[in-house]
């Protein structure tokens, strides 16, 4: 072989085992994200303190956090409104016990929201809970505290170009009519689109890039170093967002080497770690073998709002968590505290049920992978892989079956045993070609989800039978 080939040989193995190495670093990264399958969102700031009403008009569309946007809401005195913000109630401890009872690996809260209001003691602006409430204290330091105690994995969502409170932060133009009915819409709606979103003079007193420089990359770096490890920087909605700004915000994580981040700092050039469909669960055509992370509100907002008891049933989101798990993505479960800093009594409910099953069923959650088989009528399927050439699969039943026989199709892998999760009770089972048909007690040991654990011969790969057909739909839908 000349030297040329053989130098051209060398480097690119050499790239190709600098590319091993990197993705051997990103999967140990991922591990403990990966695992965890089940975490707390966390909305809270001034805008609970009006929970969804301004000037005796309920908000018309969107999320109690967008008030100030879609209310078009000055900014002195939506400001004003923060003296009255006092979450007296507000227990890092029980926010992070509750969290852990519902079976939560992780806990991200809104640092900073659109809004531009800071929960910390931010040096880079004022607007935050240490400056600009009575409270005058920082909420992140305790919970991080707790959450170190706990054992539970902390992150940070942040807001890095919409901000509203602090000048020079962009805005996502909404229109009046998802407000209140202004008599003055029309007036506001022409000079929201002359000012690109922008509502108020004060907004546009700096620049974009002053705004990130100033505001945006100094509160980043705060939260990277004031608050021990943290685990993920949830970036969201990149309006008017710029790669030099995305590249000035990355560069702000280097503290922190091992934090994961998702798709929402800038697209399509930064990607990050995870995908993020909100308010929805991807179809299986939408599985593209990448990270994701559904998060969805209990009820309809993610902020509280007290006009909204329009709440989830415990029923659906236990089967929302273990349709989740059966296509590998990971379940964010959204609280909104009202603005005493307690939880809505609705939400502690759900935690309470979401705990009680998780606590006899988190083995079919838990470090597990998705379905290696094809979609079932009667629930979903996870699975984990074992290094001696087995398999087990959680049959997760939701709809029981009346005959006592549950029907497990495209499973052809022999089967060495099933039983109950719940109480380890054997369950017995014919096996056919590609078939394998359970015999089961008449009553369903839960009546939400029932887990069913099979040990089957030989590994498994997750189940792509239907993917590349659609795009995984990610990012806000607001």
């Amino acid at each position: 072989m000349k030297p040329k080939k053989i130098f051209l040989a060398l480097l690119l193995c050499g790239v190709y085992s600098l590319s091993n190495a990197q993705q051997t670093a990103h999967d140990k990264k991922m591990e403990w994200w990966r695992e965890a399958r089940f975490g707390m969102f966390i909305h809270f700031g001034v805008y609970a303190q009006m929970a969804g009403e301004y000037n005796g008009h309920q908000q018309a569309r969107g999320g109690a956090e967008w008030i100030m946007n879609r209310m078009k809401v000055p900014v002195a005195e939506y400001k004003s409104i923060a003296k009255q913000f006092n979450p007296v109630k507000f227990n890092a401890d029980e926010w992070v016990r509750m969290a852990k009872d519902a079976g939560m690996k992780y806990l991200i809260i809104t640092a900073k929201h659109h809004d531009g209001f800071a929960l910390f003691n931010s040096k880079a602006s004022d607007w935050d809970i240490a400056d600009a409430t009575p409270y005058k204290k920082d909420i992140l330091k305790p919970l991080a505290a707790a959450c170190k105690k706990y054992g539970i994995k902390l992150g940070f969502y942040y807001s890095q170009a919409q901000d509203w409170g602090n000048a020079g932060g962009s805005v996502a133009r909404k229109v009046m009519a998802e407000g209140w009915p202004n008599p003055d819409s029309t007036k506001i709606n022409t000079y929201t689109e002359a000012h690109k979103g922008h509502w108020d003079p004060a907004q546009e007193t700096s620049t974009f890039d002053q705004y990130i420089d100033r505001v945006a990359v100094p509160q980043v770096k705060e939260l990277m170093t004031n608050y021990g490890d943290v685990a993920v920087l949830w970036w969201d909605t990149p309006t008017n967002m710029t790669d030099a700004a995305a590249l000035k915000l990355q560069a702000a994580l280097k503290t922190q080497p091992n934090i994961i981040t998702n798709d929402r700092l800038k697209r399509p050039n930064f990607p990050g770690d995870t995908k993020t469909p909100e308010q929805k669960i991807p179809n299986l055509s939408e599985l593209d073998g990448k990270d994701w992370e559904t998060c969805m509100t209990m009820n309809g907002t993610w902020g509280f709002r007290n006009s909204d008891t329009n709440w989830k049933s415990s029923t659906t989101l236990i089967r929302n968590l273990v349709d989740i798990a059966s296509k590998g993505g990971n379940y964010l479960l959204n609280v909104g505290p009202k603005p005493d800093g307690s939880f809505p009594e609705a939400s502690v409910e759900r935690l309470k049920d979401l705990g009680t099953w998780m606590k006899t069923y988190n083995e079919a959650i838990y470090a597990t992978h998705a379905s290696p088989i094809p979609a079932q009528t009667w629930g979903r399927v996870t699975r984990k892989d074992h290094a001696n050439g087995t398999t087990t699969l959680y049959l997760s039943v939701f709809e029981w079956p009346k005959n006592g026989e549950l029907v497990v199709k495209g499973l052809a892998n022999q089967v060495i045993s099933a039983q109950l999760l719940n109480n380890g009770s054997k369950v017995g089972f014919n096996k056919t070609a590609d078939q394998v048909t359970l015999k089961l007690p008449t009553t369903a040991p839960n009546a939400v989800a029932s887990v069913i654990k099979v040990e089957v011969k030989g590994n498994m790969q997750t189940w792509f039978g239907e993917s590349g057909k659609e795009k995984m739909k990610t990012g806000a839908i607001d």
